[in-house]
């Protein structure tokens, strides 16, 4: 299904009647959804390409992190097999469709779905992901859409490669370790993409870069770099060349660590890449669900609208839309924090109302763009412009605030009870826009843990420093067990230091 196709269909008749569909009824539909995402709400979206799998073929993909043409491991196994029995049971449902932020846009909808389930996710997938994929400043700057399905088929050939030269269990346990660590394997400044021709060339120069650069670094034993006359002030340049400190942990030994083979680097990078691919999707979840949910349902009304469908397929797209952005109350089994999907279309939506039937409030509060009546050109903007925790920032409203019941709750762990810490007032209302921001903050997401030192003249011991927030200590378990994983790949001794940042006192310690 190609951009730009015509319509099939005339204003007045429905593109479908009933549940079934047909592969001419969903040309039919697209077309349809097609017409009102670019003609009438201004959206620029990649090409498209709309790809029909099973439900046990959604499961496979949904297990392994969203993309069908993830390398094989293990845990992907695992985790079908969970998400398979609970589907089976009734316990979980599935993702209506996935969607791969590349070029073309490739939308995977299930086969089971009905034709009103169908027009729904490809106005959410086709349009509305799409044309923030393409469009929103992060993902230009940290993916490159022409080139990720390259990368993804090269991962998965390369680990195949590796599992029939180097055997399974080799493989698995070095990527077993770089899963560990790949919230920590993403660059905060980004690299160049790589084409699949440059990934080969890299791969195959790979030994004699390590034979170059990498054996002077490493060429003599523990404890014996003095007997040999090991001159200090090379090994003082050679640890200017170390580039620390490194936030990128598993960068860092993929291309540092003394004992790994060219073929267990390349692995590294594979999974250093992948986590780099998300980087952009894990700052946008509110914007990018609010976006899309914002066009399936501002196109589902147009279609109904235009009496392109009926009223039966309205109310299944409002029924499924409505249990998507449910908000579930704190004190119910099914809260888990506040819902992205409810709190990103919500604030669509929040902003489309005040461009348009603003309030005295809303004008006091937004004077750029509360009445300006182009609520499409401001949402096109900020869809532009802005990631999760800048958009709540510059655009969340009192309004919003009172509707959705937000209060900031302040839970010190050095005092026994917890303090309300903003209500609804002028004040407060900052105050939770700040605290709901700072909550989507990519550095307030993930622990900041650094390569900060390594002993090369005697035991090589490899210093990790975390740096803690708000006086949050490391769970003693996971610390232990990430620690793990670094030794693994490292080959020598490992220490990590948790440290307070503002008084420099190591609060806690873990060797290995």
């Amino acid at each position: 299904m190609g951009a730009r196709a015509k319509m099939r269909v005339k204003t007045g008749s429905y593109l479908f009647e009933g549940v079934d569909w047909s592969f001419q009824v969903l040309q039919d539909v697209f077309d349809a959804c097609e017409e009102i995402a670019l003609g009438e709400f201004g959206l620029n979206p990649y090409t498209n390409q709309i790809e029909i799998i099973s439900s046990e073929q959604m499961l496979d993909a949904y297990s392994s992190v969203g993309m069908p043409l993830m390398y094989s491991h293990w845990s992907f196994g695992k985790s079908f097999a969970r998400n398979d029995m609970l589907y089976r049971k009734g316990l979980q449902g599935l993702a209506y469709e996935i969607v791969i932020n590349s070029n073309p846009c490739i939308s995977y909808i299930m086969e089971e779905n009905t034709i009103s389930m169908q027009t729904l996710v490809i106005a959410h997938a086709a349009f509305g992901h799409n044309h923030f994929f393409r469009n929103n400043h992060l993902f230009k700057q940290w993916t490159d859409a022409d080139t990720v399905l390259d990368f993804f088929q090269y991962a998965k050939h390369s680990v195949a490669g590796c599992e029939e030269k180097y055997g399974f269990e080799a493989v698995e346990e070095v990527l077993d370790a770089a899963h560990a660590l790949q919230t920590h394997a993403v660059d905060r400044y980004p690299r160049k993409n790589i084409s699949k021709r440059e990934l080969k060339a890299r791969a195959k120069e790979r030994a004699d870069y390590e034979e170059a650069t990498f054996n002077d670094l490493w060429r003599t034993l523990p404890g014996e770099a003095l007997k040999a006359g090991f001159d200090r002030e090379a090994s003082r340049k050679i640890y200017e060349k170390l580039s620390l400190p490194e936030s990128n942990v598993l960068y860092f030994l993929e291309h540092h660590a003394p004992k790994l083979q060219p073929w267990q680097r390349e692995l590294l990078g594979i999974v250093c890449r992948s986590a780099q691919y998300f980087y952009p999707q894990k700052q946008t979840k509110v914007m990018n669900e609010g976006c899309a949910c914002y066009v399936h349902y501002h196109t589902m009304q147009r279609l109904h609208e235009k009496g392109l469908i009926p009223d039966s397929a309205m109310l299944e797209m409002l029924h499924s839309h409505s249990s998507v952005i449910a908000q579930p109350d704190f004190d119910t089994p099914y809260y888990n924090g506040i819902n992205p999907y409810a709190l990103g279309f919500g604030m669509m939506q929040d902003i489309h109302r005040m461009c348009m039937e603003p309030t005295i409030e809303d004008r006091e509060w937004f004077p750029d763009f509360a009445g300006n009546g182009d609520p499409l050109g401001t949402l096109r903007d900020a869809w532009v412009n802005f990631r999760d925790e800048s958009f709540i920032l510059q655009f969340l409203s009192p309004h919003l605030i009172r509707d959705m019941r937000l209060f900031r709750l302040d839970d010190d762990m050095k005092n026994p009870m917890m303090r309300i810490g903003a209500i609804h007032d002028e004040g407060g209302y900052r105050d939770v826009r700040r605290a709901l921001a700072a909550q989507h903050a990519v550095t307030n997401m993930d622990l900041d843990i650094q390569v900060t030192h390594v002993d090369l003249d005697e035991s090589r011991t490899l210093i990790l420093t975390h740096f803690q927030k708000d006086n949050i200590p490391l769970d003693d378990a996971e610390a232990k067990a990430t620690l793990s994983h670094v030794a693994r790949l490292w080959g020598y001794d490992v220490v990590l230091k948790s440290i307070d940042p503002v008084s420099g006192k190591v609060e806690q310690k873990f060797e290995l």
